[in-house]
């Protein structure tokens, strides 16, 4: 079972900050995203990445402080609970001068097999690296 946390440095675009002068929303979601891939490209083999791509099906994100435009950002994430085929990932969104939580999320990711483009089970080496356990 996994506890381990990856972290990746994010920078904040122009094109990031709304009207209220803060980092959108929607952004936050990329980094969600963003990192999440990025933790899959580090951590699995090059058969597993050949093998299974991940698609998102649900989101929460809680947002706690707003991210302004010259925060450095760090997106950390680790691994969750699963079942037979879904895996969840827990990520959140931190300034990087105070490590302060800017936001959190709970993401559900299913496994799809890329030669197949169909929702796959993935290997015991595979849930042993991305999940903490089944699903409560």
């Amino acid at each position: 079972m996994s506890q381990e946390i990856f972290e990746l440095p994010r920078s904040i675009a122009p094109d990031d900050i709304d009207d209220l002068g803060h980092v959108n929303n929607v952004v936050y979601l990329r980094w969600v995203q963003d990192v999440a891939i990025a933790h899959w490209s580090a951590a699995a083999t090059a058969e597993q990445q050949a093998e299974v791509a991940w698609v998102a099906v649900r989101h929460e994100i809680d947002y706690k402080h707003p991210a302004l435009p010259d925060d450095g950002i760090i997106a950390r994430t680790w691994v969750g609970t699963a079942d037979s085929h879904r895996f969840e990932r827990l990520t959140e969104i931190l300034r990087a001068s105070d490590r302060k939580v800017l936001a959190r999320s709970r993401t559900v990711w299913c496994p799809i097999n890329r030669s197949t483009g169909r929702l796959t089970r993935v290997s015991e080496a595979v849930r042993a690296r991305f999940s903490t356990g089944p699903a409560a």
